[in-house]
């Protein structure tokens, strides 16, 4: 059975696996009736989806092995090529029809639109900032970009050196991206 790509926050169920750490606990809030602001959660299937529809999942994995912890200008250059090709590829229609339809049930406020990787949060390591976040996102067309950026800052210089240096593997990352 193939995962939604797009949940709402109050949805149950939500895992680290399906709307990374920060979906995950911002569902767990709701649920226990803490004051939550309304939104959803782009999760790690739709990621997957645009990654692997894309092939950007070669290009990432052949990049980040080359990945040289000593080099901050080589790791900021690998991050770029791997941003900008996130930057040039194509949304599927039916996940961008899906996003934008969640947003207009939420009234296409300003929102925030915030990364939750499936790495974060974890027991022993701290990923915080790590990931972007954009604040007051207007706009279709600007949600649309925000959420690609939000999903391309997983491969930043910072976050690619971070895991090397932790041992966290680089392979089979995701990342879901949370509206609010």
């Amino acid at each position: 059975m193939q995962s939604p790509l797009i949940l709402p926050l109050t949805a149950r169920g939500l895992t680290l696996e399906t709307a990374g750490g920060k979906g995950t606990n911002l569902s767990t809030l709701i649920q226990q009736g803490f004051p939550v602001p309304p939104g959803f959660v782009v999760t790690t299937a739709a990621y997957n989806a645009y990654v692997a529809a894309n092939t950007l999942d070669l290009e990432i994995t052949r990049l980040v092995q080359t990945a040289p912890l000593d080099d901050p200008v080589a790791l900021e250059e690998i991050s770029r090529t791997i941003r900008l090709r996130f930057d040039a590829s194509e949304l599927a229609p039916d996940l961008s029809y899906s996003l934008l339809e969640m947003y207009g049930k939420l009234g296409r406020p300003p929102v925030a639109v915030r990364s939750s990787a499936t790495v974060e949060d974890l027991p022993d390591l701290s990923f915080a900032g790590q990931q972007d976040t954009f604040l007051n996102v207007v706009g279709d067309q600007a949600l649309l970009d925000a959420m690609v950026r939000c999903w391309s800052s997983l491969w930043t210089a910072r976050a690619i050196s971070y895991r090397i240096r932790h041992g966290v593997a680089q392979r089979d990352l995701a990342l879901a991206v949370v509206v609010q």
